[in-house]
């Protein structure tokens, strides 16, 4: 593959333009409202006593934010926030790094840092702040410190040995860290689930072929299994490995089982066994065929994209199975790996490294625009700052049959996640994509940024291939997956490797939601077949106590809140009993305080839904869901938008450090450090429009309750 392959490659090193900080010349009037507000709120408010105090903080605070995005926003047009998970990517970064011998960049000790700087005060790693002691988190944190020289009888080292020992030991770790540990000569590759490459020449029907698993499990999958086929170790220094986590423990051979215990698991386990001593016995006919098939995949899949999958998971095993197939340190493939690799490092101020798991721009992007087509009037700076943020946006709209082409006809369209990834545009950003271009339509009808004769024209025919293109992604049972189309084959879920909880890609509330919303926002609804579906859909999968489940953000605030945008704005009705339950739901989860939060505990305890620390995305997504509900002036939306108002920063950003979005529930979340800022904007812009258009007729009912008391 030659380095003119990687050409279509997209590359944003480009910095935001932060122009000296401005503190807005109302911010004293801010600080004056708010000072008095304690930063907890008490259980009884008197904000709903006094709506214009409130809208008074409403538009300061929107002001506030509105100028703090103006002031991040890259000069290409876009916008892009940190996006943070947990140690466990600075741990498989320094692994990766350890076993190619690259232990020796700038970035090193900072992940050292970061990983030390988390650590619980057990001993041990969480995969979220509050969460509970996590093995294969403090397995892969406790190995990457040896790496780096800790000694096994420091103290930091110490206590993580004896709460791995707590949290079930080393082999209580999942498939992915056997992987990391069987590299570095930890465990033999025997201990690891067998995944053999010829799965990759299964025809598409077949039950347990590639296209059945999920887009980001096919991008792991494939250089696994290259990397199960020639089983690559890099020996560690007895020092700096990790056997004493093994001393007294079974051998590999007799080590619990992964997976349930369920006929299908065990099912699995027994073909595992076998596949393992075919492979054994040279038994692989087919192998050379499946290797050469995997490499062809994977490279396909490193043009116009940043690294395969844009994820940093399929990207390090990319890493291990081009060295493992024959590929030089300096070929052009490794260059690009490692390239897509290094531009995933963050260097925050405190002396750290962070590792983000991808980018997320067009997601961002979108988000910002619709909070500022709902926020500014029309000023020219905002005007152009809206106007290049579209077109940015149309200028990624993907044009190519991605892997999605090989279940559904459509015309290629969508829009990715990050930067660049081309084979896999998702349903969750074209539909939020969609959101923002109507959005943005539909609040500036008269702009003259808007209608220019060619912008204009491509917003027109961009919305049309994406409405068809979502449509066409439509699931058999009315609901949306990310990826794929009746990507829900759940026999997938009992393989041994399958443990990372994110198999298949099946629909979910919250996405269906959202496809909703995008439709009523383009100007579809009730009637319209495929409207139709969505809202059964969602009618079949509500929870018995009225709220949904939140697949890609924590959990159920999420899922009900997007539910409840969704069946609103294709016409559903407010008295309808799906909308009634949902509000009745996310006010009786409103706290003392005013705000709302919730735990990724939840996930797996769903006593838990809708409990937890209050957070300002978590409350503007459940004052956004009442407000949607037409209970904007309600004492529940009220309090929750006072809370938002009287706990924001004076610079327009909110404090915020729980993670809120989730990228495999009960294995793996996020903190996207915009949704504090973002989602508040939404919320707040979203509330004062709907308090305004019913001013009027609650000013003629007062006025007619008044006439009665007079006469």
């Amino acid at each position: 593959m030659s380095l003119s392959s990687f050409s279509e490659t997209t590359a944003v090193t480009e910095q935001p333009v932060l122009e000296p900080a401005t503190v807005d010349r109302r911010s004293s009037r801010l600080r004056e409202y708010a000072g008095s507000q304690p930063r907890s709120l008490p259980a009884f408010s008197h904000a709903a006593e006094h709506p214009l105090r409130t809208a008074g903080l409403v538009d300061l605070a929107v002001e506030q934010t509105v100028g703090w995005f103006l002031s991040q926003q890259y000069s290409d047009g876009h916008w892009r926030g940190p996006l943070e998970g947990d140690t466990i990517l600075e741990s498989e970064y320094l692994l990766i790094c350890g076993w190619a011998g690259r232990l020796d960049g700038d970035e090193i000790a900072g992940c050292g840092e970061r990983i030390l700087q988390e650590q619980l005060p057990g001993g041990g790693w969480a995969i979220y702040p509050g969460g509970e002691v996590d093995p294969s988190a403090s397995v892969k944190a406790y190995l990457a410190l040896k790496m780096l020289g800790y000694d096994a009888e420091s103290e930091p080292l110490k206590r993580a040995r004896q709460a791995i020992a707590d949290a079930g030991g080393p082999w209580a770790v999942n498939s992915f860290t056997r992987f990391y540990l069987a590299l570095l000569g930890q465990i033999p590759y025997a201990a690891c689930p067998a995944v053999p490459p010829e799965m990759i020449l299964l025809p598409d029907w077949f039950p347990i072929s590639l296209q059945r698993v999920s887009a980001w499990s096919r991008t792991m999958i494939v250089p696994l299994s290259l990397i199960w086929a020639f089983k690559p170790v890099r020996k560690l220094p007895p020092d700096r490995g990790i056997s004493e986590l093994f001393e007294g423990l079974p051998h590999p051979n007799h080590v619990p089982p992964i997976g349930a215990n369920d006929g299908w698991s065990r099912f699995f386990r027994g073909l595992d066994r076998i596949l393992k001593v075919a492979d054994g016995l040279g038994l692989r006919p087919l192998r050379r065929r499946a290797v050469t098939a995997c490499r062809r995949w994977m490279l396909e899949r490193f043009t116009a994209s940043d690294g395969l999958g844009a994820i940093f998971p399929p990207i390090v095993w990319s890493i291990v199975a081009l060295r493992a197939v024959g590929c030089e340190e300096d070929s052009p493939e490794l260059v690009e790996c490692w390239k897509q690799l290094d531009g995933l490092i963050e260097r925050p101020d405190d002396g750290t490294t962070r590792i983000e798991p991808c980018r997320s721009p067009v997601w961002d992007t979108a988000i910002v625009l619709r909070g500022m087509a709902a926020a500014t009037p029309a000023e020219p700076r905002s005007e152009a700052a809206m106007a290049a943020a579209a077109d940015w946006l149309l200028e990624r709209e993907i044009r190519f049959a991605g892997d999605w082409s090989r279940r559904v006809s459509a015309e290629p369209s969508g829009w990715c996640f990050e930067y660049a990834n081309r084979h896999y545009p998702d349903v969750d950003d074209t539909a939020m994509v969609l959101l923002a271009l109507a959005d943005w339509q539909r609040s500036r009808a008269k702009s003259r940024q808007l209608w220019v004769a060619p912008r204009r024209q491509r917003i027109q025919q961009a919305v049309q291939r994406a409405r068809h293109w979502l449509m066409a992604m439509q699931n058999t049972d009315g609901g949306w997956g990310a990826f794929d189309r009746d990507n829900n084959h759940e026999l997938l879920c009992k393989v041994p490797f399958a443990d990372h909880n994110a198999m298949i890609d099946p629909s979910s509330p919250d996405l269906a939601g959202r496809v909703l919303e995008a439709f009523g926002g383009i100007g579809m609804g009730v009637g319209d077949p495929v409207v139709d579906r969505g809202i059964t859909y969602l009618r079949n999968t509500q929870e018995p106590d009225g709220s949904w489940f939140g697949r890609w953000g924590v959990n159920y605030i999420y899922g009900t809140w997007q539910a409840v945008e969704g069946l609103r704005a294709v016409g559903v009705p407010t008295d309808d009993p799906m909308v009634v339950a949902a509000a009745r739901w996310l006010e009786d989860k409103q706290q003392a305080t005013g705000g709302w939060g919730e735990t990724p505990a939840s996930y797996a305890e769903p006593a838990l839904a809708g409990r937890g620390e209050p957070t300002a995305s978590q409350t503007a997504w459940a004052v956004a869901g009442l407000v949607a509900a037409g209970r904007h002036d309600s004492v529940a939306a009220r309090r929750g938008v006072q809370w938002l108002v009287t706990t924001q920063r004076s610079d327009g950003d909110w404090d915020e450090t729980a993670f809120t979005g989730t990228g495999f529930p009960r294995v793996f979340y996020l903190r996207y450090h915009y949704y504090r800022v973002s989602f508040p904007l939404i919320t707040l812009a979203k509330w004062r429009t709907a308090m305004a258009a019913h001013a009027p007729a609650q000013a003629a009912a007062a006025e007619k309750t008044l006439e009665g008391r007079v006469a």
